[in-house]
C-alpha cells in the first residue's frame, strides 16, 4: 500500500560540493540545442535505491555519493559553473567558476515499500524527496545541480536530483549520474567521459527560401486568434496525471492495429496515436481545426555529429499537422501512418541540421506558442538501468509531478506490483479535459469498435 504523506528531516543545511581538483577556469556558450527558452528550468527526478550487498555498504553511504560526485565534478567541471546571458541575442554561456553544486541529506520515517513495491507514479510527498531550489524558472547565477539523499528506514535510499535542462537532457543526466556511481562503486574515473562539443550544434545561415517561409509562418502564428485553452490556461491551474500501462493493456491496444501493422508498430507508436487521439477529443477541439504532433527524438546514434560521450540536449523535434476531423475519424492505422511519418521524418541527417538552423529565429520568438499541439517524448532507455552502485540497487523513479507543470507527455517504462514491465505516460491538462481523456482511454482499452464522432 502506497503511503499518502511521510515525515522527513534534512540532516543540517544543504552545502556546496566543488570538484574534486583545479579545474579549467573558461567560459563555455550553449548550442542552439541547449539554448531554448523551453529547457529554461530546473527538471526535477527521483530514483528509489534498496540495498543489495550488506558486507560493503559503505558505513555513511551519504559521504560515499558526496565524495564521488567531487570526484565526477572534476570530468563535467561545466556543470560546478553558473549561467550567464551574454549581452547580444539572450544567448547563454556556462562561466565555469567552479562555485559548486547543492547537496543535502535526509532521512524520512517510511519504507520503500510505503511507496509501492517497486515505487510506481505518483510518488507522493516527493517534495520531501527533493533540495528546495525555490523558482524553478530561474536558472542564470545560481547552481546547475542539486542533489538530495534520502535515508528510509529500510536501509535505502531515494536519489532526487534538479538539473539545469540547458545543460543537460535525460539521456546526459544519467550519464552524470552513472559517473557519480561508477565512482562511487570504486572505478577510478567515469566509464563514459564526457564530451561538451556544444559548438556542433549551432546554427548556421539559411537558404533565402527557408528564411522568407519562415518569417511568414511567424506572421500568420503571431496574427492568428488564440482559442486553444493549453495555451490560455495557466500551467498550474491544470492537473497532472500519470497512466500505467501494463502489458495487458498493450495488448489490448494493439488489437484496434490493421493487419498491415501488426508486426512493425512499436510501442511509441501506438501509445502516441492513442493518447493524442484521446487527447484531441477530449480537449473539444472543431473538426476543422488544424492539430500538431511534436515528437522528441534523440539524435544519438542516427546523427554522426554525436559524439559518444555528449551530454548535452540531442532532442531533435518533429512537427506534424492534421485537422481533427482526419486525425479522430479515420482508423488508427492512419494515425499511426502519422505518428511514423513525423519521427521518420527526424532520422535524416540533413532535416536535423536544418531543426539546428531554424533555432535561433524561434529564440527570437519566445512569444510565440503553437495552439492545438501535442508534444510527447520517449524516454523509457535513457540508461536509467546503467546506475550500479554496487552495495544499492535501482529500483524504480524518475519524473515526479512538482514544481513546474510539464506540458510534454512523457514515455517511461516501470514495474509493476507483479515485477512485469509496464509503460507510464504522464499528461497535463485542465481537470475536464483530463476527465474526458480517461474516459477515452478506458473505451480504446475496453476494445470499443465505434469510436465516439467528434
Amino acid at each position: 500500500m502506497k503511503q499518502k504523506s511521510f515525515m522527513s528531516r534534512r540532516w543540517g543545511n544543504p552545502e556546496l560540493i566543488t570538484p574534486a581538483r583545479a579545474t579549467p577556469q573558461e567560459s563555455k556558450p550553449l548550442s542552439d540545442l541547449d539554448d531554448h527558452w523551453d529547457l529554461r528550468y530546473l527538471q526535477p527526478g527521483l530514483d528509489f535505491f534498496h540495498a543489495v550487498d550488506g558486507d560493503h555498504w559503505p558505513a555513511r553511504p551519504g559521504d560515499s555519493i558526496k565524495t564521488a560526485l567531487a570526484e565526477a565534478l572534476v570530468y563535467y567541471y561545466p556543470i560546478a559553473g553558473r549561467l550567464r546571458e551574454m549581452p547580444k541575442g539572450h544567448r547563454l554561456a556556462v562561466e565555469c567558476t567552479a562555485e559548486g553544486v547543492v547537496f543535502v541529506e535526509a532521512e524520512a520515517e517510511a519504507t520503500l515499500e510505503d511507496f509501492g513495491e517497486p515505487p510506481m507514479p505518483t510518488f507522493h510527498g516527493a517534495e520531501g524527496f527533493l533540495c528546495d531550489v525555490g523558482d524553478a524558472r530561474v536558472i542564470v547565477g545560481r547552481p546547475l545541480f542539486y542533489m538530495q539523499i534520502t535515508h528510509l528506514k529500510c536501509g535505502g535510499f531515494v536519489l532526487g536530483t534538479h538539473i539545469c535542462h540547458c545543460i543537460a537532457d535525460a539521456f546526459g543526466t544519467f550519464q552524470f549520474l552513472k559517473a557519480i556511481f561508477d565512482i562511487a562503486r570504486g572505478e577510478a574515473k567515469p566509464t563514459i567521459l564526457p564530451v561538451w562539443k556544444r559548438e556542433l550544434f549551432v546554427g548556421t545561415s539559411l537558404p533565402p527560401h527557408i528564411q522568407e517561409g519562415q518569417e511568414k509562418l511567424f506572421d500568420e502564428l503571431e496574427n492568428a486568434t488564440c482559442d486553444d485553452i493549453m495555451v490560455t490556461m495557466p500551467t498550474e491551474n491544470m492537473v497532472s496525471e500519470y497512466f500505467i500501462l501494463s502489458q495487458i493493456d498493450m495488448d489490448a491496444l494493439r488489437r484496434h492495429v490493421p493487419l498491415n501493422l501488426t508486426e512493425t508498430v512499436t510501442s511509441f507508436e501506438l501509445l502516441t496515436a492513442v493518447t493524442w487521439r484521446s487527447r484531441t477529443v477530449a480537449l473539444g477541439y472543431k473538426p476543422c481545426h488544424i492539430v500538431r504532433l511534436m515528437i522528441n527524438v534523440n539524435a544519438r546514434g542516427r546523427w554522426k555529429k554525436f559524439p559518444s560521450g555528449y551530454y548535452g540536449n540531442g532532442l531533435m523535434c518533429s512537427v506534424i499537422q492534421t485537422t481533427v476531423n482526419d486525425l479522430c475519424t479515420n482508423p488508427l492505422g492512419h494515425t499511426i501512418e502519422l505518428v511514423r511519418k513525423a519521427k521518420d521524418e527526424m532520422m535524416i541527417e540533413e532535416n536535423m541540421q536544418l531543426r539546428v538552423d531554424l533555432l535561433p529565429l524561434w529564440r527570437e520568438k519566445p512569444y510565440i506558442k503553437l495552439q492545438r499541439i501535442f508534444e510527447t517524448c520517449d524516454i523509457k532507455w535513457i540508461g536509467q538501468d546503467t546506475l550500479d552502485i554496487g552495495w544499492a540497487k535501482r529500483i524504480g523513479g524518475r519524473i515526479p509531478t512538482v514544481s513546474l507543470p510539464n506540458m510534454t507527455s512523457y514515455q517511461f517504462m516501470c514495474k509493476n506490483e507483479n515485477g512485469e514491465k509496464s509503460t507510464v505516460i504522464s499528461m497535463l491538462l485542465p481537470q475536464p479535459a483530463m476527465d474526458r481523456f480517461k474516459h477515452e482511454m478506458t473505451a480504446w482499452l475496453n476494445e470499443y469498435s465505434i469510436r465516439p464522432k467528434i
